[in-house]
């Protein structure tokens, strides 16, 4: 069976650039309308050397942490077939331990979730569509200098298993996707330094980091009819990293 989304519209939050930006490029190419939501104030101010393509795709500012105008949002599309949850951010040498830091971190990486799913709950159930929520495989094992980061991703996880059984009886199929190690911008601490991208590689069986283009086509099948019968799974997508 042929994956094609012609007809469709999709939503990717954090499509601006990185995983979600190689996401939204796939559900382009496959037919689909893409909106993408991204922080700056216009698509002209991503570069392609920051991991964005924009071309094709329909950009909007918004922060997801400013859950007032999150809810305050009027969509340009009619309907929604797809919305996939791919904003992140993470904070470094330490600094998620801070309060603040930890906070920040957490509303943007979880409670934003819950609160983009809940905003196109009734877009979703009125197409029996796909919710799609990117964690991460630090949900999976400890990572000791950014707590906010780990507990934020676990956290992804466990609401992609709770929204999945609360919204089946909707039409709403809710599923995840988990990221190992992928060259993007957030990732740049480790691929910047020669001896821990050397340490990083070693540790990833298929020998190579992650691309954006490897998450899109998992999400791809998450929201196609290929995983009809799919629900409230987090696929590990890693190179066989956690193993």
């Amino acid at each position: 069976m042929e994956i094609g989304f012609k007809g469709k519209t999709a939503l990717v939050v954090g499509g601006s650039s990185g995983i979600g930006n190689g996401i939204a490029q796939a559900f382009r190419a496959a037919g689909a309308e893409v909106h993408v939501w991204g922080t700056r104030a216009r698509a002209e101010d991503y570069a392609p050397a920051e991991g964005s393509d924009l071309a094709g795709l329909r950009y909007a500012r918004m922060d997801v942490a400013d859950f007032a105008a999150l809810e305050a949002y009027e969509a340009p599309f009619g309907a929604l077939d797809i919305l996939v949850l791919c904003q992140g951010t993470v904070i470094y040498q330490r600094g998620e331990f801070a309060m603040s830091s930890f906070r920040h971190v957490v509303d943007v990486n979880l409670n934003s979730v819950m609160a983009c799913a809940s905003k196109f709950h009734a877009a979703l159930a009125a197409t029996k569509g796909a919710l799609i929520v990117v964690s991460s495989t630090a949900a999976y094992h400890a990572t000791k200098g950014n707590p906010a980061y780990n507990a934020s991703k676990a956290g992804a996880v466990g609401l992609t298993r709770t929204l999945a059984a609360a919204w089946a009886a909707d039409g709403i199929r809710v599923n995840g996707i988990a990221p190992g190690f992928v060259d993007t911008k957030l990732t740049k601490v480790t691929t910047d330094n020669p001896q821990r991208l050397r340490a990083a590689l070693a540790s990833i069986p298929l020998g190579r980091l992650g691309t954006p283009a490897d998450m899109a086509g998992v999400a791809l099948f998450l929201a196609s009819p290929l995983s009809a019968y799919v629900v409230g799974q987090t696929i590990v997508v890693d190179g066989g990293l956690i193993l």
